[in-house]
């Protein structure tokens, strides 16, 4: 299970640990974003300092309309106490955990200052 808090500008938080090909390691402060479909957004200062490797270039429409194209990194996190390599997307804005790296999770807050935030895997159901 992963745990954070809800703050006072209404941002649900978690912690993040992002890990480079070289073994450095930073524990971030990530905003949990439901309409940021990607993986992970990290600025490009912090994925300079972890040397994570460049991937490709994406594609994404911007809430105005118009299109934009970044850099995608390979980064290894570690979610839920287990590591994941997963693409990291580059954007200058505070580091945000998108509904990819959500996928197979409940998430709940409790919307109020210093509310609640747990994420936690979703159980296999069983076939009958």
């Amino acid at each position: 299970m992963i745990n954070g808090v809800v703050t006072a500008s209404r941002d649900a938080v978690v912690r993040v640990t992002v890990r480079g090909p070289s073994g450095g390691a930073q524990r971030i402060r990530a905003v949990i974003d439901t309409g940021y479909n990607g993986w992970l957004s990290l600025p490009a200062e912090l994925i300079s300092r972890l040397v994570l490797p460049w991937l490709q270039i994406g594609f994404a429409t911007l809430a105005d309309g118009s299109e934009t194209a970044f850099n995608i990194y390979e980064g290894l996190v570690l979610w839920d106490r287990r590591p994941r390599r997963i693409p990291v997307d580059e954007s200058e804005c505070t580091p945000l955990v998108g509904m990819s790296l959500l996928e197979g999770y409940e998430l709940k807050m409790q919307v109020c200052r210093a509310g609640k935030v747990t994420i936690k895997a979703l159980g296999r159901r069983r076939r009958t």
